[in-house]
């Protein structure tokens, strides 16, 4: 019987359009390989229990916290992270966020983004209620929430009138 434990394993991924091949630890979550072993310093931790919503990407087009996955169950996967989400959307939410004040100090700002970016490109006709719970997930401590809402409500129905 072998009782060698497994430290280590190697994951093939696509991160931001560009195939990696990596050799991982197999507790590392994904938020720190992200951070840590490509610099992509955009995911944020916060909580580190999936609560705060400050390590959001997309993994295969959905969602999710970094802090909660395994980077080894993302063999074969696609991940994108705030360095690479610069589309059209994505472009209109920052602008609406800078003239709404719907950021202050920036640190949730990157998950922020992407959560809404999703609500946006899933459900531009969502109203306020929808919006807020949408983005219940994501945690900012310092605008009170208002703007941001103010923020993803009018991309949506820029989005609508188009």
């Amino acid at each position: 019987m072998n009782n060698a434990v497994q430290t280590a394993t190697t994951v093939t991924l696509v991160v931001n359009g560009e195939q990696l091949t990596r050799q991982v630890s197999v507790r590392r979550n994904l938020a720190d390989f992200l951070r840590e072993d490509l610099g992509l310093t955009g995911t944020h931790v916060g909580c580190e229990h999936g609560v705060c919503g400050a390590c959001t990407v997309k993994v295969n087009g959905a969602i999710v916290r970094a802090c909660l996955m395994l980077a080894v169950q993302l063999d074969g996967a696609e991940v994108i992270t705030i360095e690479c989400a610069a589309n059209d959307v994505i472009t209109d939410l920052r602008r609406e966020f800078h003239v709404r004040n719907a950021l202050q100090c920036g640190f949730c700002t990157p998950a922020m983004l992407l959560t809404a970016a999703d609500i946006v490109e899933n459900n531009p006709q969502a109203g306020r209620a929808e919006i807020r719970e949408h983005l219940s997930g994501n945690y900012c401590r310092c605008t009170g929430y208002q703007s941001i809402i103010d923020a993803v409500e009018a991309v949506c129905r820029s989005r609508t009138k188009s």
